[in-house]
């Protein structure tokens, strides 16, 4: 054998063994997530991604985010190094902490601290030593089992743990079939398997009967009713619950409020309400006393996309006017096949049109953020995708910015700051919809894309967004806040 090709296998076999060694420090750094998430409510997640139900591929593959921020890749020696340090803390509150988050502070800060304990005993130091802010668990009823009720059923049973948050205990059904342990069945198969969000990693079963369905260990109820007024809540075991209304039949104060039976204190609407609080997580939940007002609305997926990047320029640049043009995947309201719709053009077959329509959007923003009121306009265009859409918003500024500038303000308003949740950053320039599916933000800039005029004033920045999974993540955490359930956060 040649010299060269000696060290050609030497090479190989390096890069395998070097491999190997990422996965074997992977399949440890799993090990402590899920100690830590059992043991002590601790959830480690990675730039934004659950460190739960994944493969060490799939960790390691999820370090190469960090390129997003920093030109060097984030290794998983140093977020496997920052987890056995966190779960050396003691007396650390239940919290959610983000190890791709600390892992770039340690790159960027790290020479400042003595060793990586004195710096994960500094970053994490608010939440040490403390009570948890988590006081009751709250009971949670889905009403309505479609596609935002579906992915609310599994992010929620994904996110148990020990149980200390929200627990999934029913789901509200209109009945389709006579025979209910069928229906049953059919509904845990669309729970199962999901076209477009994939398999849920999880066991289900339906008891005799159909009344009950077992998912990871939670025991939910399979409440069969063809309006809230026939359901008395404490005969399930729910009290002081939560009602999660999927189904939009209800969109205002009072005729959401016949969701308040016996057993249940609050309700979300998971759509556009009138006449009750739009609450956009990140932005306006600390506008509202949630001890007086028990009926609440998570906006629209929409809303939720383009107001934590509106509320970031305009508080930094101001916002003069603007106009909003969402692409956005047909939804359930659309006919598969031309038939009639009493809205114009929707008629039209969903899969095999571009359907111009409106949005609300635009100007719902104005219930989150007054100041932009009467300041934009919108439209949207319906287009033959199932899920992910996007958002453009055109913006003139009152101060001038660069294209650096503003992406920069954007990058660092993903990091820190009340929006670390909602927006997500990309410098790639081979990102499409479908890498945004099951995306836990609100909203994905598009950096490459972003356009600014030579004088400054007018910015086109382009919004990706998962409009059926990144909401119902954002339902979720207006669900917690609500039953004042959140605990820590360090993302």
């Amino acid at each position: 054998m040649s010299d060269k090709n000696i060290i050609l296998k030497e090479e190989v076999n390096k890069s395998l063994n070097s491999w190997r060694d990422k996965q074997k420090a992977a399949l440890v750094l799993l090990n402590l997530a899920g100690e830590l998430r059992f043991d002590k409510n601790i959830e480690l997640v990675l730039f934004r991604k659950p460190l739960y139900d994944i493969s060490p591929s799939q960790l390691i593959s999820a370090h190469q985010f960090s390129q997003n921020y920093t030109s060097e890749v984030l290794d998983i020696d140093v977020t496997l190094a920052l987890a056995k340090t966190i779960q050396n803390v003691d007396k650390l509150a239940p919290a959610k902490l983000d190890l791709g988050k600390l892992g770039l502070d340690w790159l960027k800060e790290g020479s400042e601290y003595k060793n990586i304990d004195d710096f994960i005993n500094f970053k994490l130091r608010s939440f040490i030593g403390i009570e948890s802010r988590v006081k009751n668990q709250k009971d949670i009823v889905l009403y309505g089992f479609g596609r935002i009720g579906r992915l609310a059923a599994r992010i929620l049973i994904a996110q148990t743990g020990k149980g200390e948050q929200l627990r999934l205990k029913a789901i509200v059904i209109r009945p389709k079939l006579k025979d209910r342990y069928v229906e049953a069945q059919k509904r845990a198969a669309l729970l199962k398997s999901d076209t477009v969000h994939g398999e849920f990693n999880g066991h289900i079963t339906v008891e005799d009967g159909g009344n009950e369905m077992h998912v990871n260990g939670n025991i939910i109820k399979l409440i069969y009713a063809s309006s809230p007024e026939q359901i008395d809540y404490t005969q399930y075991g729910i009290s002081n619950g939560l009602v999660m209304d999927n189904t939009g039949m209800w969109r205002d104060k009072e005729e959401l409020s016949v969701h308040l039976r016996p057993g249940i204190d609050q309700v979300i609407l998971t759509a556009p309400g009138q006449n009750i609080p739009n609450i956009v997580i990140g932005a306006n939940q600390k506008d509202f006393d949630l001890s007086q007002e028990n009926i609440l609305s998570a906006a629209s997926c929409t809303t939720n996309a383009i107001v934590p990047v509106l509320t970031v320029l305009n508080n930094t640049y101001g916002i003069n006017k603007g106009h909003l043009e969402t692409i956005h995947a047909y939804t359930n309201d659309q006919n598969l096949i031309d038939n009639f719709h009493k809205k114009p053009r929707r008629g039209r077959g969903a899969p095999t049109n571009m359907v111009l329509t409106t949005t609300g959007a635009a100007k719902a923003v104005s219930k989150v953020i007054p100041a932009l009121r009467g300041l934009l306009t919108g439209n949207a265009i319906r287009v033959p995708t199932p899920n992910v859409s996007m958002a453009i918003l055109n913006l003139t500024l009152d101060q001038s910015v660069s294209v650096d500038e503003l992406n920069a303000k954007l990058k660092e308003a993903s990091l820190y700051g009340d929006f670390v949740e909602q927006i997500q950053y990309s410098t790639s320039t081979e990102f499409v919809s479908s890498n945004a599916i099951g995306a836990t933000s609100t909203c994905i800039v598009d950096a490459p894309s972003t356009i600014v005029s030579k004088d400054g004033k007018t910015a086109t920045i382009y919004l990706w967004y998962d409009n059926e999974y990144g909401y119902t993540c954002q339902v979720v955490r207006l669900a917690k806040h609500a039953a004042k359930v959140r605990r820590f956060i360090y993302n």
